[in-house]
């Protein structure tokens, strides 16, 4: 399915008609890069650990922990699909393979929605939640747009990490929820922290 059929020949085309690589295009994908969403993760690591201790919370370390280690499974899981699947690249870049799934998307979705799922229980107001996760999917559809956009990657490379991505967030977004659950019928001090 990777290398041939129905479904490549629609990524195919689908990239030929959305490859226009420019500045803004290649702003929005470097978005996605370690350097740029690790270090946006890592401040809210240490905000929401110092919030957490700050109010007395039980485990107070844990859910910058349980974030940091799916950052860090980011490219424990990718590389090996890399190399299975072993895609060649669009045509705008140099011959190559290792291209599907996309480990920027994998970065981005992982940085950008670990941040956010992090940070909602400390956000006082609705709208302070939802300006939260609007940002965090414009980040994510902006890193998306300009993979694709400047032909790092495929449509479907975009897709796959997404996917991978979704079922990360939804794992982390468990743990938090069964975390703060068994945190807030604990002890009185843990009380005080998020619900």
């Amino acid at each position: 399915m990777v290398a041939d059929g129905r479904l490549v020949d629609l990524d195919e085309a689908a990239s030929r008609a959305l490859i226009h690589p420019d500045r803004l295009s290649e702003l929005l994908a470097d978005l996605g890069n370690v350097p740029v969403a690790v270090p946006v993760l890592s401040v809210v690591l240490v905000y929401v650990t110092w919030r957490h201790r700050h109010t007395g919370t039980d485990h107070w370390w844990q859910p910058a922990a349980a974030a940091a280690v799916l950052m860090a499974l980011v490219p424990a899981l990718i590389v090996p699909l890399k190399e299975l699947t072993d895609r060649p690249g669009t045509p705008a870049v140099p011959p190559a393979t290792g291209y599907y799934p996309s480990g920027h998307t994998a970065t981005a979705v992982v940085a950008y929605g670990a941040a956010a799922l992090l940070l909602l229980p400390w956000l006082r107001t609705a709208l302070a939640r939802r300006t939260v996760l609007v940002l965090c999917a414009a980040l994510n559809l902006g890193v998306a747009f300009g993979l694709v956009r400047r032909g790092y990657h495929w449509p479907l490379d975009v897709v796959a990490s997404w996917c991978l991505g979704a079922v990360l967030m939804t794992l982390l977004w468990l743990f938090l929820s069964r975390s703060s659950r068994r945190t807030s019928a604990g002890t009185p001090s843990s009380s005080s922290g998020p619900s």
